[in-house]
This record gives C-alpha cells, sequence and structure tokens, in this order.
C-alpha cells in the first residue's frame, strides 16, 4: 500500500519541486561508452574509445583524465566528436592484461561541457584488457 500511495502522489498534477525542468537545462551526462565501463574482457591492440553523452557537446572541448596515475592508455592523435556532436572519440593503443581508468570530467576538470556551457556529470569509465 505505502508503495502505491506514494506513486499515486508522483504521477498526480501536483507542482513538485523539479517541474518545468527541460533536458536542454540539465547537465549532459555519459549514457553509453565503448568499452563499457566494468568491461573485463577488452581486446588489447590500437583502438577507439566512445563517451556518448545525453546531448550535443561543445567541439574541441573535453576532459579524459587520469583516474590513479598511470591509469589511462597511450592516446594516439587527438580526441574528436563524431558527426552526432554527442560521441567523443579517442584512439588509444591497450596493452593486455591492465586495469584502465579515464574520469570523464572531475570534480577538477571539467571541459566536457553541453552547447549552453553546462559541464558533464563526472562518469568514471573503467575497463581491463584481455591477457594474450
Amino acid at each position: 500500500k505505502i508503495l502505491k500511495n506514494h506513486a499515486a502522489k508522483r504521477t498526480s498534477n501536483t507542482p513538485t519541486e523539479d517541474a518545468g525542468q527541460t533536458v536542454a537545462e540539465l547537465p549532459p551526462v555519459v549514457v553509453e561508452t565503448e568499452p563499457a565501463s566494468g568491461a573485463r574482457d577488452v581486446e588489447p591492440g590500437v583502438t577507439e574509445i566512445r563517451a556518448r553523452f545525453s546531448k550535443e557537446m561543445a567541439d574541441n572541448s573535453w576532459s579524459w583524465s587520469t583516474a590513479w596515475q598511470d591509469s589511462t592508455p597511450e592516446i594516439i592523435g587527438q580526441p574528436r566528436y563524431e558527426s552526432d556532436h554527442r560521441t567523443c572519440v579517442i584512439k588509444v593503443k591497450l596493452e593486455p592484461g591492465r586495469t584502465y581508468a579515464f574520469w570523464l570530467n572531475s570534480e577538477k576538470f571539467h571541459n566536457f561541457t553541453d552547447l549552453g556551457g553546462r559541464p558533464a556529470v563526472p562518469y568514471l569509465l573503467i575497463f581491463h584488457t584481455k591477457q594474450p
């Protein structure tokens, strides 16, 4: 009964604190990564890492930050956005049997921003590569 009553309150027409909020007014969030955060079977070698955001992002602005010393792979070239302006891509060289991690934005770095200048919510991308 409590859950049913709670659900009824949430779907009623009573004003709430989030009334009037739109996706455009809220900060962007990471909605998908490749590889997926938490993956344990990523193929080593030269590959691309992708992070897709919930909305279009400002071009030439990103913060692929280390999670700890030496947590990131060798980056080849510069990051770039795909034509959807939501997916940021970096080319990397992954070594076998390693755990890698990036903060996409962090407390210190917040250059992933939407077109309105709102920084993305920080996201930890962490994964492990296969052994040979």
